[in-house]
């Protein structure tokens, strides 16, 4: 057990920090899938796919939720609440005059289509600007990548911009389109 941690919940959806005892299913989502993410993703290194990095990863984690630098999430389904089916990660933390963060997720192949990252987007979108009081989000998506930018547009996500070689994924620089949502409650 590393702590309190946060839980969110939806119709159908566990939202939450890994545990410790979850290791094994952070590691089976991410190696089952990994051809499947490996376009969207980063290049992770070996180390990535062991027991000893996601030990100490969750601990890094929960202590960024903390410190208020980042929120990363792992997705479960209610009915099968030991398997990790996604992620979502509120990134990138800047308070101050911007109130802004980023954010990123995945969902395993055979969940797609089922409208399970709309309700864990929607659930953390809610905790987001609600319980963490942020004004903007930030998400990018690579142009190519017509679930993301449908589910975006979905929950309200506003087309800000097209930027060429924005991010180092999966090995090479790739375009994205620019995305925000901000919150309609903020104020003073």
């Amino acid at each position: 057990m590393l702590g309190p941690a946060l839980h969110l919940k939806s119709e159908r959806l566990h939202i939450r920090h890994g545990q410790l005892s979850d290791v094994p299913e952070i590691l089976a989502y991410y190696t089952q899938h990994q051809a499947y993410l490996e376009p969207f993703e980063p290049q992770k290194p070996p180390t990535f796919y062991t027991a000893a990095h996601w030990e100490s990863e969750l601990t890094h984690r929960l202590a960024d939720t903390k410190a208020e630098r980042s929120l990363k999430l792992f997705l479960f389904l209610k009915r099968q609440p030991k398997t990790v089916i996604g992620t979502l990660n509120f990134s990138n933390f800047v308070r101050g005059v911007f109130q802004s963060c980023t954010v990123g997720y995945s969902l395993a192949e055979d969940c797609q289509g089922q409208g399970y990252m709309s309700e864990a987007m929607r659930a953390g979108i809610d905790h987001v600007f609600i319980k963490l009081r942020f004004h903007r989000i930030s998400a990018n998506s690579q142009p190519h990548n017509q679930r993301s930018g449908s589910l975006l547009k979905r929950l309200g996500f506003t087309v800000e911009g097209y930027a060429p070689d924005y991010l180092y994924i999966n090995g090479q620089w790739q375009d994205h389109i620019l995305t925000s949502l901000i919150n309609p409650e903020f104020g003073d």
